[in-house]
């Protein structure tokens, strides 16, 4: 997973040394049993944790993207038992963890502790992982499901100030088609949360957005490798990849030490918000603000005479126009036909080009494309409209699209941000799940006597184009004959919720494997041979026969010979005279 992504940009004001020295000051000021890691002694500014004296191999579960600097107070929060008269549940706001957020972090170390003991993870690493890389879900702002009220999104990865990531997931989880972004309340990159991600709250979903399956997915990737967080090495190596920074290293375990001396819970969506980060220029510890020197005025010097030469004019800089301004119009790159089954994504996407007057591609423009009309189809991260920016030749390719359940037309229009020029509009039809093939699985004989319930019921698998089609909507009909498929009126039948005689059943779906087993079948009181047929869009049919006889008859009892008057007297047979 992270060993795939490649060597990347690190940017960061915060110095090792700061960094440091806040560790230091936080470990002596009321945490007597915090230490700061030793420094590398070449550099005298990047600690390194035992054990831990090489640089961690390439790839990191964040693809480095910047962080949140800022650091704990240098009063640490109260932890219960460690005074009479503190209160365990308030304390230093900073402490404070939005409680779907704890709750995750605790949930997260159980589920590992149960499944890889011997990595002793505790969740105050979670929680301070998850306050570097996010403020802790933004200060907690989830949904009763813990998913994030709107995607937390890192800086997109294009090599400009950051790593250089090109696009894993067609834009699936970051909505960005051509380079990658870091997602979600653990910041994991797409090709990073591919590996690792998890439904640790049971709704079938993997989403990185959700504080549960992140902060399961994160204590799992800190886990690997066989690590025993308790062992020092171990756990600097583990922090080290989730993000290959020093000074990253430092402000998670500040924050690891500072959770374990007491925290408590508060409300979603009152956590504490983050200020500084590893992009910004300047970030000192503690949020403090470095004092300003006093300027120094310099004692005027008189001027010496220099003999006047005339200075030539400087050129006046072409103005710089900005993309968006040079814009004609947006037109149509060939997408072709937007055609998709419910359920399945597109495999063509929406794209335009920009050009302007000349006709010349406009690169660096924001295009819009929007979802309109009765769908539920979405683009990739589960977006209505999502934006895009040309490349060099003018052209903005929108996110994967995929089709709901929802059947019928709907469209994609495009517009360009922050003009008011023609949109583009694209038309899109989603069908209904087809096969072209039904088949039997078994082939017993489908037999009952009359008034009785047949012994079998019908099996089918779906194929379309050899593929198994799940959740395709089936019908069955009880017909007259094969060359004249119309309802029969008699012979057998399914039963309703209400015991009615039904002869047509319709809305059976294939299960996830393309089979379906239909409901029991009864015959009624006419013996004969009727035939079943099932259907489906796309053109698969299954006609199936099925008989019916009338019961055995039962055996006629033998009666019981009468005895002759001779043999009930017992009286001796005559005898003829000699």
């Amino acid at each position: 997973m992270a060993s795939h992504l490649g060597r990347r940009l690190r940017r960061g004001a915060t110095s090792g040394a700061v960094v440091a020295a806040a560790v230091a000051a936080l470990a002596a000021s009321q945490a007597p049993d915090m230490a700061p890691p030793p420094a590398d002694n070449a550099s005298g500014d990047v600690p390194i944790g035992a054990g831990d004296t090489t640089t961690p191999p390439d790839g990191a579960a964040s693809g480095n993207s910047p962080y949140y600097t800022d650091l704990p107070p240098l009063n640490t929060p109260n932890k219960p038992g460690a005074a009479t008269n503190l209160p365990v549940i308030t304390g230093p706001a900073e402490a404070g963890i939005p409680a779907s957020v704890l709750a995750a972090y605790k949930r997260a170390e159980q589920s590992i502790k149960s499944t890889d003991p011997s990595c002793n993870l505790p969740w105050q690493l979670l929680a301070g992982i998850g306050k570097v890389e996010s403020g802790q879900a933004r200060g907690g702002k989830v949904d009763a499901n813990g998913t994030t009220t709107s995607p937390i999104l890192g800086p997109v990865l294009n090599g400009v100030g950051f790593a250089n990531i090109s696009d894993t997931d067609n834009g699936l989880y970051d909505g960005d088609a051509k380079h990658d972004r870091a997602i979600g309340p653990m910041q994991f990159i797409p090709s990073t949360w591919a590996t690792w991600g998890q439904d640790a709250n049971g709704d079938g979903k993997k989403d990185p957005n959700n504080i549960y399956d992140a902060a399961q997915a994160a204590g799992m990737y800190l886990c690997a490798n066989d690590r025993n967080l308790a062992v020092k090495a171990d756990l600097d190596r583990a922090v080290l990849s989730y993000n290959h920074s020093r000074e990253y290293l430092n402000t998670v375990l500040s924050w690891f030490e500072y959770y374990k001396r007491g925290t408590h819970q508060v409300p979603d969506g009152t956590g504490v918000l983050p200020g500084g980060r590893s992009d910004d220029r300047v970030t000192t510890p503690g949020g403090t603000t470095p004092p300003k020197k006093t300027p120094v005025t310099p004692k005027p010097t008189p001027p010496k005479p220099t003999p006047s030469k005339p200075v030539p004019p400087k050129p006046t800089p072409p103005p710089v126009t900005n993309p968006v301004a040079k814009v004609a119009r947006i037109t149509d790159a060939a997408t072709g036909t937007l055609t998709a089954t419910a359920g399945a994504t597109f495999t063509t996407r929406p794209a335009v080009v920009a050009l302007d007057a000349a006709g010349k591609p406009v690169s660096g423009v924001q295009v819009r494309f929007q979802i309109t009309g009765d769908t539920d189809a979405r683009f990739g991260i589960g977006a209505r409209e999502i934006t895009a920016t040309t490349a060099s030749n003018g052209k903005a390719v929108a996110p994967s699209l995929k089709a709901g359940e929802r059947t019928g037309r709907f469209t994609v229009s495009a517009t360009v941000v922050g003009r008011t020029l023609g949109a583009v509009p694209f038309s899109a039809t989603v069908t209904e799940r087809s096969a072209d093939t039904l088949t039997r699985l078994d082939a017993k004989e489908l037999a009952a006597t009359t008034g009785a319930e047949f012994a079998d019921q019908v099996r089918v698998k779906a194929t379309d184009d050899g593929a198994l089609a799940a959740g395709v909507a089936l019908t069955a009909t009880f017909v007259t004959s094969a060359d004249n498929p119309q309802t029969a009126t008699e012979g057998p039948f399914f039963k309703g919720a209400d015991g009615t005689a039904l002869r047509t059943l319709t809305g059976l779906k294939t299960d996830a494997d393309g089979v379906l087993t239909l409901p029991k079948m009864y015959a009624d009181g006419k013996a004969g041979t009727y035939l079943l047929r099932l259907t489906a869009p796309g053109g698969g049919t299954l006609t199936v026969e099925l008989k019916v006889t009338e019961p055995a008859p039962e055996p006629t009892p033998t009666p019981t010979p009468t005895p002759s008057a001779s043999q009930s007297t017992g009286a001796p047979e005559a005898t003829p005279s000699s």
